[in-house]
């Protein structure tokens, strides 16, 4: 509280309803939100006929990585759009998932790593 009072005026504090301190998210719950963002995902890319995988070792690094003592979990969409999202988005247009597929996510050398299954193009597709 005394940091309170020595940051903000009286006025102001006299508008404070309430203090609420947070601790830290915990292992387990900054899994729950990996879980929800990769759910997400997965319903997007199942539009584009494309299934996702995610290793258990892959949704540890990205509870681990996602996560600040300070912000939470918020950090979790950006990393998610530029270590899955970005790099996927030219395999889902032009290269190997253009007619769908399987994605896998692993972790090689420390950082986030794809292996991809294309779907082989059909004699009805060919038509």
């Amino acid at each position: 509280m005394r940091v309170v009072e020595k940051t903000f005026s009286p006025e102001f504090r006299n508008r404070l309803d309430s203090i609420i301190q947070f601790k830290p998210l915990d292992i387990a719950v900054v899994g729950s939100v990996v879980d929800k963002f990769i759910f997400e995902l997965e319903t997007l890319l199942l539009e584009k006929n494309v299934t996702f995988s995610l290793d258990p070792e892959a949704r540890l690094w990205l509870a681990e990585n996602g996560c600040d003592p300070k912000m939470g979990a918020r950090p979790m969409a950006r990393l998610i759009q530029e270590k899955i999202k970005k790099p996927l988005a030219n395999d889902l247009l032009f290269g190997k998932l253009e007619r769908g597929g399987h994605v896998h996510v692993i972790v090689q050398d420390k950082e986030l790593a794809f292996t991809i299954e294309s779907k082989e193009l059909s004699i009805s597709e060919k038509n």
